[in-house]
């Protein structure tokens, strides 16, 4: 009887280790959801560690065109999430008393993506910079020919854009002389046909 207790008792001790083994092997392989539920600056610091790790590969297999654009666009997503979640865990580490890993000079390589102007923070990554619709954010605009100042446009400004010496060589002179008699003449043949056309029609009132 004593033997089967023994036996009962060992099975129990098993399981209750293995249970235990399970749930430390949980603990290392899932992090927290919230950063603030971590009270230990070096637990935090090795899930930053962990992050980096997650993103280095994603980083790595989204150089993969093949995969093709679902696919970038998840694997791109992902990676700016993890981003994201790593930038809760600095901070945290912050409060608890650890390094600012934000302030540091140096950059980790493999979190340098490409930033278009205007979006907030997401980043592009490997092949996902190439798909319809991302290309174009990082095509630069073609140049158009430089503005010039206002200073600029008024030292281009002579007399002569105001008419100011049109006069000075007498062409406009001969032109306007010539068009006044050719408009004089006609004034006056108009007025000898008027003078004409009242004539005739005082005759034929009196006959």
């Amino acid at each position: 009887m004593a033997r089967n207790q023994e036996k009962a008792q060992a099975m129990l001790n098993r399981w209750t280790r293995l249970k235990e083994d399970q749930e430390k092997d949980a603990n290392k392989r899932w992090r927290p959801y919230l950063a603030s539920e971590c009270s230990s600056t070096a637990d935090a610091q090795r899930w930053r560690l962990d992050i980096i790790k997650e993103v280095s590969k994603k980083v790595t297999e989204i150089q993969n065109a093949a995969l093709g654009e679902y696919r970038l666009r998840e694997l791109n997503d992902e990676i700016n999430k993890l981003i994201r979640e790593k930038g809760h865990w600095e901070r945290r580490i912050v409060e608890l008393g650890g390094p600012n890993y934000t302030l540091q000079a140096k950059k980790d390589a493999t979190l340098d993506g490409f930033e278009p102007q205007g979006s907030r923070g997401y980043k592009y990554f490997g092949a996902a910079r190439q798909l319809p619709g991302v290309r174009e954010l990082f095509e630069k605009p073609t140049a158009g020919p430089a503005k010039r100042t206002r200073y600029e446009l008024y030292k281009g400004v002579t007399p002569d854009y105001y008419g100011y010496r049109d006069d000075d060589d007498g062409v406009l002179v001969r032109f306007e002389e010539k068009a006044e008699r050719a408009e004089r003449a006609k004034i006056i043949k108009t007025w000898h046909e008027a003078q004409e056309k009242k004539k005739e029609n005082s005759n034929s009132v009196s006959t």
